[in-house]
């Protein structure tokens, strides 16, 4: 199987189990060994008291893009944590791309970073996530 197989695969096997991003209405875009691209659209009952979308559900969008990059090698990898930086608002109606790239990836520990904009390429927010491999694989 090659990099790029195993990397579709383990996405396919880790997102066919996320209740949690399956219920925001993410969707896989595209994947390949250390990155990925998700997308979701914001829908009205994402939105908070000032039409704004939910901070926390911008962070989950970024954290699903994060997930599944830091886990196309066919091991199981969960967030060590992440920080995000919010730069715009999202809004209902908004479709939003997360783009998840590898920074550094050393023994069990890597470094990603996530962009995600909206529609007209506005960068909504800038995620960096650390991860750690659980050593054991995606089944």
């Amino acid at each position: 199987m090659s990099s790029d197989d195993v990397a579709r695969r383990s996405a396919e096997i880790m997102l066919g189990r996320d209740a949690a991003s399956r219920g925001l209405g993410i969707a896989l875009m595209d994947v390949g060994p250390g990155w990925a691209v998700l997308t979701m659209t914001v829908r009205e009952d994402m939105v908070n008291g000032y039409a704004l979308l939910h901070g926390g559900l911008l962070a989950s969008l970024a954290d699903s893009a994060f997930a599944v990059a830091c886990n196309t090698y066919g091991e199981v990898t969960v967030a060590a944590g992440f920080d995000i930086t919010f730069l715009e608002s999202g809004r209902a109606g908004d479709v939003l791309r997360a783009h998840a790239v590898e920074r550094a990836r050393r023994g069990r520990s890597g470094l990603y970073d996530v962009t995600v904009t909206r529609q007209d390429d506005v960068v909504l927010a800038e995620f960096r996530g650390r991860s750690r491999s659980l050593g054991r694989p995606i089944a």
